[in-house]
């Protein structure tokens, strides 16, 4: 018995020792939730039932010079059907008309979005897309439709709004106002005005707390949001909408003429470096042309004869020669290091100045008057492309600028013919806003600037920050120099390679280039040409620089050259603007009396002023002046052509009768 009692309390000992242990677990638990593991359940509660939602900020618009709108946000609705929310009965009573709603306005058969929305009312489908990409107009439409003006809980429609940016005047320079996005990989990207001035444009995002209540629906917690939203500022840019439009057009119309690869033109004031028009255009498989690239910004390349100007200011700063330096183009072939120099024109030119030489455009002109000049001292010509910052690039405000490659005595890419191939823009790389800088700074008489691209950011009214006038080289060269480069550019249009170019009406100067391409490859089997023109005009009083570049023109007409492809656009570009510009020019001595108008007019003055009874002799008169005599005459008067009176069909002399009918014959 004692033993059987003994084995009793074993087992209530060791009952007691478990519970107690159990206990001890239970209370290191709870201790581990309430003071270890508590704060993450909290969190966690919080998280889903309190949360922090983002308010977006507006983003500000991007303008033009003359304030058309380039770039603006606007929002985007899609719209959605909850087949679970509304009830049987009400789905039954609105559905035919909400079928026939959305007929009308989104253009399919009734029948099909009644298909669809019993379908998923079988099916419980609570996210049935009806209609994406509407406008605000749209959305508050179908707000209005049957079923849906009941709401989300009673009418299960499902409002999803985003913003987009639009473009409002098109594809016109859509490259340079560019755009903002997250890549594949998450990352954010961009291109243009709106990438490198995201920014100010952005503004920054608010914040709102709301609390969770039923059926996935949030409220506001407060009145007041958490943090307010802050809208972006507004980009003024420098482009001129109608110049961009020139530009475009004047691009567009001659690369579909030579089926090029692409181009680009840029147009800028010669004093501010304010970029008025940009367009880039390349060509898509279906044979149209898109802002694609910008060519304009990041593509360097082989320039070609347009870098010739820097051959011309070296020779003349450096005191080397003259413009009237004859030099003999000895056949239109110069050889160096076992490689040949060609002109363009068969046979060469004979013996001709420097200057005629540029005209000309004559690459053995000009390569011997550098190798002559520089050939014992390289680096003193290519300091001096240093100087004018043409090794560097312009330190644009955008992503992917081209990089220009000007060799330098002592590196990897010097030769024998470095120097000879420079002279005619060959071993060298600039972008094409590198040159026209470099031609906008002798129409500004020697200053070099910066070309900019926007103007000022602004909040409504008030300037936030203005972009000004930025200097690269305050002198590029003397003021000699300038005036003897200028003659010379101007003398390219009006008697050299350009003077096809020419018109009477409005002056032009610049330069022609037609540079080979992939010419040391595959044997010269996949060459082609890039036809060039950049200038300045006025000639005489320059206000705006212009650069255009064809990439990759059709050869068959065997007239690929710059003045053939580039320069029409140049021009076209340039009569458009001076033609449609207003005159700035002061009428002298207003009042000043014309001898021959004096007699005209006295003449008129005695016939009006004498009483007569008979038809008058108008022949030779004026058809203005034969008509307000014979109205004055009380006769009814009709008139054929223009100019002065040839006939009327009332003889001279005959008696005048009131009200009659006289025909007048002008030419």
């Amino acid at each position: 018995m004692a033993v059987e009692d003994k084995h009793i309390s074993y087992r209530i000992y060791l009952m007691a020792a478990v519970i107690l242990l159990m206990a001890i677990a239970i209370m290191v638990k709870l201790t581990n939730i309430q003071w270890v593991e508590g704060n993450y359940y909290r969190k966690l509660a919080k998280d889903r039932s309190v949360k922090n939602f983002v308010i977006p900020a507006n983003k500000g618009n991007i303008y033009s010079a003359d304030g058309s709108l380039l770039a603006t946000s606007i929002p985007n609705y899609s719209i959605r059907f909850d087949a679970v929310t509304p009830q049987l009965e009400v789905f039954e009573k609105h559905v035919k008309a909400l079928s026939d709603s959305l007929s009308v306005l989104l253009g399919k058969p009734s029948s099909f979005y009644e298909t669809e929305l019993r379908r998923a009312t079988v099916n419980k489908n609570r996210y049935l897309l009806l209609a994406r990409d509407l406008s605000y107009t749209e959305y508050t439409t179908i707000k209005g439709f049957p079923l849906f003006k009941l709401g989300p809980n009673k009418g299960g429609i499902i409002v999803e709004q985003k913003t987009v940016r639009e473009h409002p005047i098109g594809k016109i320079a859509e490259r340079t106002i560019g755009y903002e996005r997250i890549t594949p990989e998450g990352k954010p990207d961009g291109k243009g005005i709106e990438w490198s001035f995201r920014n100010y444009l952005n503004g920054k995002d608010g914040k709102i707390l709301k609390q969770k209540i039923a059926k996935g629906q949030w409220k506001p917690i407060r009145d007041v949001n958490e943090v307010e939203p802050q809208d972006g500022y507004d980009v003024i840019s420098t482009i001129d909408v109608y110049i961009q439009d020139i530009a475009h057009h004047a691009l567009l119309k001659q690369l579909e003429e030579y089926n090029a690869e692409h181009g680009c033109v840029v147009v800028m004031e010669t004093k501010t470096g304010r970029v008025k028009a940009i367009s880039n255009l390349g060509k898509a498989g279906d044979g149209s042309y898109y802002e694609t690239v910008n060519y304009a910004v990041v593509e360097a390349h082989e320039p070609g004869s347009t870098f010739k100007l820097v051959d011309l200011i070296a020779l003349l700063d450096d005191n080397k020669i003259d413009t009237s330096k004859v030099y003999d183009s000895r056949g239109g072939i110069i050889t160096y290091s076992g490689r040949n120099v060609r002109d363009s024109h068969e046979g060469g030119y004979g013996k001709i100045s420097l200057a005629k030489g540029f005209e000309e455009s004559s690459n053995t002109i000009m390569v011997q008057a550098v190798v002559e000049n520089y050939k014992n001292n390289p680096k003193e010509f290519v300091d001096r492309i240093d100087r004018m910052g043409l090794n560097k690039p312009l330190g644009l405000p955008f992503q992917g600028e081209g990089v220009p490659i000007i060799p330098q005595p002592g590196d990897k890419r010097w030769s024998a013919i470095a120097l000879p191939w420079m002279a005619y823009g060959y071993g060298v790389a600039v972008t094409p806003l590198q040159t026209l800088t470099l031609y906008n700074a002798i129409a500004n008489n020697g200053e070099m600037i910066k070309p900019i691209f926007v103007s000022e950011i602004k909040e409504w009214n008030k300037t936030i920050k203005k972009y000004d006038k930025q200097v690269i080289n305050p002198s590029i060269c003397s003021q000699e120099t300038i005036k003897k480069v200028k003659v010379v550019l101007q003398n390219v249009v009006k008697r050299g390679t350009a003077s096809k170019l020419y018109s009477k009406d409005f002056s032009m100067a610049g330069k022609t280039g037609t540079a080979a391409a992939n010419y040391g490859k595959d044997g010269g089997v996949n060459k082609y040409y890039i036809s060039s023109f950049v200038g300045y005009f006025p000639a005489d009083n320059p206000k705006y620089s212009c650069i255009v570049v064809v990439h990759k023109p059709n050869t068959s007409k065997n007239n690929y050259y710059g003045a053939d492809v580039a320069g029409p656009v140049f021009k076209r570009i340039a009569q458009k603007i001076f033609t449609d510009s207003p005159s700035t020019n002061q009428i002298k001595n207003l009042n000043g009396k014309v001898n021959k108008q004096e007699v005209s007019y006295q003449k008129y003055l005695d016939k009006t002023n004498t009483p007569s009874k008979y038809i008058p002799n108008l022949k030779g008169m004026s058809g203005m002046d034969a008509v307000a005599l014979l109205e004055n005459l009380k006769l009814k008067v009709k008139v054929v052509g223009s100019g002065k009176v040839k006939s009327q069909s009332i003889q001279p002399g005959q008696s005048i009768i009131k009200n009659a009918l006289i025909v007048l014959e002008l030419s």
